[in-house]
């Protein structure tokens, strides 16, 4: 299996050699033309839009170019070649780009990404997908420990002897001579529910998939215990069918992760014939998920009130809802900061606003009255376009009226990234 790796904003070419940085070569015709498909059958559900996935150009000297845009994570061919798209961060090589993804991915809600330990894994080494199987190898086994649950389920069949209820049509046309058998239905308690086939079916899709040894052995080992189950006929139909009960909770990730396989219910669903499953994530929204939880952390002392995606005021009456990524009160005090992230590359050009939107500022300002306070800051990921600004822009209101958006860069490849931010502002 084949797997090409680019980051944010950086482009494929095809079969081209003696590359300028941000081109990556795919020497495959067909793997190209796939993807390039992939992107145009891309109809928009889920919120996904295919110029905001990846976009396909014609550029002199390069001939077709598929250049990233704001999603990463992976995209899996069905004959195996794999497309990796990292975040782009400041100094950041593939090891540190894999591991702020899976950190990142681990704040997202309704995700399963939470409970893993990855101390062991050499990001540099493993590839996108073997992370995300592992991941889930180790979701099949705590649920293994407390053992597969099983149903009752309705069974038909021609019996030697008479149990359950007798079926007489059927009983008649199957067995007019046969004195022997009986055509019955029962209910037949075993492990063949639709939960445990999903579960099934997933082990063996990722087993054609799989390529490192430890893994390929370790969905083996957990295909054994599903001997008695059968496998999914139609996956749509069947995650309808799991039950919702409580005594199913511990099912509930790990069904989440079948979901991700099978149906690449990332945030954007797979398309294509050629496609396996397309695991991909937008960073506007990672990169509000990583910041807000950090955030929190650093602020769960008991002093601070941190709200996400806060719904406390509207533009009118009741109308046009204004929902902050971040508002951080300070309890018992008149005190607010409002944060709002944006995972747009700003350059150091003064002339144009730095290239942050007008739309963003109207916003910021309306945060500023609304809540009542001078601390309104966007937040901004840092790139080598905005170095030259130090760690602050500053945008004071010249009528006096005590809105000051205070626009700041965060540089996610440090640990200590929100450090300054809280020293200035909390």
């Amino acid at each position: 299996m084949k797997t090409y790796t680019i980051y944010e904003y950086q482009s494929f070419v095809c079969n081209k050699s003696n590359l300028p940085t941000g081109y990556k070569s795919i020497e495959s015709e067909k793997t190209f033309q796939d993807l390039k498909q992939f992107i145009l059958e891309c109809n928009g559900k889920n919120g996904t839009d295919a110029l905001d996935l990846m976009s396909c150009s014609y550029r002199k000297g390069f001939g077709e170019v598929i250049t990233a845009k704001n999603y990463v994570g992976l995209i899996a061919m069905r004959y195996g070649t794999v497309i990796e798209i990292l975040p782009k961060v400041s100094q950041s090589d593939d090891f540190n780009a894999k591991k702020l993804l899976i950190d990142m991915l681990r704040t997202v809600r309704d995700l399963p990404f939470k409970a893993f330990n990855a101390t062991k894994i050499d990001y540099s080494q493993v590839p996108l997908f073997e992370i995300f199987i592992t991941m889930f190898i180790n979701e099949v086994k705590l649920l293994l420990q407390q053992g597969l649950k099983s149903d009752y389920l309705l069974h038909q069949d021609n019996e030697k002897f008479l149990k359950g209820k007798l079926l007489f049509e059927n009983h008649i046309k199957q067995n007019l001579v046969r004195k022997d058998r009986f055509f019955v239905e029962y209910h037949l308690y075993n492990i063949d529910r639709v939960e445990n086939r999903l579960l099934k079916t997933t082990l063996c899709f990722l087993l054609k998939f799989c390529k490192t040894a430890k893994n390929k052995r370790e969905l083996q080992i957990l295909l054994d215990s599903f001997d008695e189950v059968k496998l999914s006929q139609n996956v749509d139909v069947d995650f309808t069918l799991c039950s919702k009960s409580r005594d199913m909770k511990a099912f509930e990730k790990v069904l989440q992760w079948c979901e991700i396989f099978l149906k690449g219910n990332s945030f954007t669903n797979s398309q294509g014939k050629h496609l396996a499953t397309a695991l991909l994530f937008p960073m506007e929204k990672l990169f509000e998920s990583y910041v807000a939880e950090k955030l929190s952390k650093k602020l769960s002392y008991g002093i601070f009130n941190v709200r996400k995606q806060d719904g406390k005021h509207h533009l009118f009456e009741k109308k046009f809802a204004l929902r902050p990524d971040i508002v951080v009160e300070k309890k018992e005090e008149d005190f607010t900061v409002v944060l709002d992230t944006k995972w747009k590359l700003l350059c150091s050009d003064s002339r144009i606003n730095y290239g942050i939107a007008q739309s963003d500022m109207y916003q910021m300002y309306a945060y500023g009255k609304k809540y009542e306070t001078e601390k309104v800051v966007l937040l901004y990921p840092v790139n080598e376009k905005v170095t030259d600004l130090g760690a602050s822009v500053n945008f004071p209101s010249p009528e006096n009226d005590n809105v000051n958006v205070h626009v700041r860069f965060l540089d996610l490849s440090r640990n200590d990234f929100l450090d300054e931010v809280v020293a200035e502002f909390f």
